[in-house]
């Protein structure tokens, strides 16, 4: 795969691959790239755009919760054997800059959870912890959105998954950086800010379970296809602990330091 920073951007009515190459005050410097993630891709000549979702599409989303260390002690949760997973489905994904709709039924309680986020580049089954990274596309910075009123107890019974399903809830981007740039995802620090302001600020190294051990126990009897999205759990400082909901207007921005963000505003319907 000849990219570093994989894009996906709308150019002249055409939707294209790209690599990053530079952040501009009103866009993006991209190299156009040929090809796909089935064929592999070639380089082609340098352009401005706007930039799309990275991936035009996934089986699923599958999501990690209560994965750091100082995320369970804030939720006063016991650390379960293994990890807690559930999915979003593939309308959830969207783009690094897109406005995410709230339904007027979501809008009490909602929040943010930024996330190291996973794609994987090939199919995978029983894959071992020491393999585990070999099936990695690359790695996207996230917002597991939340509504928080389909997730308490007393309405839902606590499940996760309805709550965290509607559509656009899952930005990601804002470009899948490659394993060439990210070879080690436990050495990595990202933060969450609410209209400017830090909400959350971790290390990857307080996570429970590592990426190699999520990738090993998703794909165990189970296959995880090309292009599916993993969200690795969110640290501590989301909005329900703070009593901080997001609000209409709100700008939440996920940025994986030394890489970029995505920047997102909560859009009430």
């Amino acid at each position: 795969m000849a990219f570093e920073r994989l894009v996906r951007y709308e150019h002249k009515a055409e939707v294209t691959f790209g690599n990053l190459i530079e952040t501009l005050d009103d866009g993006f410097k991209v190299s156009k790239l040929n090809g796909d993630l089935t064929q592999g891709f070639s380089a082609s000549g340098e352009e401005a755009i706007t930039l799309l979702c990275p991936l035009e599409r996934t089986p699923i989303v599958q999501c990690v919760g209560v994965n750091y260390r100082k995320h369970a002690e804030e939720a006063k949760m016991k650390v379960p054997t293994y990890p807690v997973i559930f999915t979003k489905p593939a309308d959830a994904l969207t783009g690094p800059m897109d406005d995410i709709p709230i339904h007027p039924d979501c809008q009490d309680k909602m929040d943010y959870e930024g996330e190291l986020t996973v794609v994987i580049g090939r199919d995978a089954k029983n894959v071992t912890e020491a393999h585990a990274l070999d099936y990695v596309l690359g790695y996207c910075i996230g917002n597991d959105v939340s509504c928080r009123t389909f997730q308490m107890p007393d309405a839902s019974g606590g499940q996760f998954c309805y709550c965290k399903s509607f559509d656009k809830f899952a930005p990601i981007g804002p470009a899948i950086w490659s394993t060439s740039l990210i070879s080690d995802p436990q050495k990595l620090k990202y933060v969450t800010r609410v209209n400017g302001e830090v909400r959350q600020e971790t290390g990857t190294d307080d996570m429970i379970w590592s990426v190699r051990q999520i990738i090993a126990h998703l794909s165990r009897g189970m296959t995880l296809r090309k292009g599916t999205v993993i969200m690795t759990g969110t640290p501590a400082g989301i909005g329900a602990f703070q009593k901080k909901f997001l609000k209409d207007g709100d700008v939440v921005e996920v940025e994986l330091l030394g890489f970029g963000k995505v920047v997102n505003k909560m859009s009430f319907l």
